[in-house]
């Protein structure tokens, strides 16, 4: 069972992300039946820590022994993880937690504490889409899904930016203890006990355009015709090219071939649109080349992991649902 928590502190540790460890486990909330968790917070680093908060500082009297009864290690992020050399007593610890099958979790940056301890070879996890690249360039054995809010690889779980952190929480309490605990402890915090979709939706990235010296126009006449369907030879007559041709050349300089190409820019079209406007998701389809509501919505899931309404409630609040269809 999950009775006893440590929340591991470094020096540089964003106060909010050690907060949600603390929010989920650290208080006491037995006047409504729910479990109390034994909790400290541990210094990896001397009794007082400095965040990366100007004048703030944090001080506990734990330190890494701590870890030695827990049945759950967190790591919170922290500034400068990405690059930083993490203490030796503290990788041996979280080797050792882990050895035991004691939990180690990680919130954003803290992921990369449990790659230098080798936690992450051969292991799924997950990270920030900010830290992605650095984490599998520094940690080339992990298998990292950018993609995803959190990733279970029991006894390791790894979550990605902040508030994914509490995703990650609340599904352990859930995974140990039961829906009903989870779902009243995201009550108390006014969060969803689970959350739609994952990071695809939040993540800013659209397709590389650099070294386009032959394809360069058709990739700006593309943009400009999204509404359009259009064909590899029409692509490749445009740019006065054989379609064999056009469609190596397209791949060499962008990355991707044309149709995944074209499919990208208008996810990401509707996505300005849904944030941005009121239109309907019909007449976004329409504007974006999928036609009908139905096939945006069918690629929106695909590509991002979530459905137009619930972007569009997202990015513009619970208030903004479909708009009515014009007569």
């Amino acid at each position: 069972m999950l009775r006893n928590v440590a929340a591991v502190m470094l020096d540089g540790v964003h106060p909010f992300e050690l907060a949600v460890v603390c929010e989920v486990f650290g208080i006491d909330r037995s006047d409504e039946g729910l479990p109390v968790y034994d909790f400290a917070v541990v210094s990896a680093e001397g009794p007082r820590l400095g965040t990366h908060v100007p004048g703030l500082t944090f001080s506990t009297p734990y330190g890494l022994e701590r870890l030695a009864e827990a049945d759950l290690v967190a790591v919170p992020a922290g500034d400068g993880f990405e690059t930083r050399d993490f203490p030796p007593e503290l990788l041996q610890a979280l080797r050792e937690a882990a050895g035991r099958g004691t939990r180690v979790l990680s919130v954003c940056s803290g992921v990369f504490a449990l790659g230098a301890a080798g936690l992450l070879d051969d292991r799924r996890c997950a990270a920030h889409w900010r830290h992605a690249d650095n984490l599998a360039r520094r940690y080339p054995r992990a298998r990292v899904e950018p993609d995803v809010l959190y990733v279970d690889e029991d006894p390791v779980i790894t979550s990605a930016g902040t508030a994914a952190g509490i995703d990650a929480c609340l599904h352990l309490v859930r995974k140990e203890q039961g829906p009903e605990v989870a779902n009243r402890i995201a009550r108390r915090m006014v969060v969803p006990p689970h959350r739609d979709g994952g990071q695809a939706q939040f993540i800013e990235r659209p397709l590389p355009r650099n070294r386009c010296d032959t394809v360069g126009e058709v990739l700006v006449w593309m943009e400009r015709h999204l509404d359009e369907e259009v064909t590899v030879e029409q692509l490749a007559a445009r740019a006065h090219m054989s379609p064999r041709t056009f469609a190596r050349r397209f791949q060499q300089e962008t990355g991707t071939t044309p149709y995944r190409w074209i499919l990208r820019q208008r996810v990401l079209l509707a996505q300005r649109l849904l944030e941005g406007t009121d239109e309907t998701t019909d007449a976004i389809a329409g504007r974006t080349g999928f036609g009908n509501a139905a096939s945006l919505r069918h690629q929106f899931v695909r590509t991002l992991g979530t459905t137009p309404q619930a972007y569009r409630r997202t990015f513009r609040g619970p208030g903004a649902e479909e708009p009515e269809t014009a007569a």
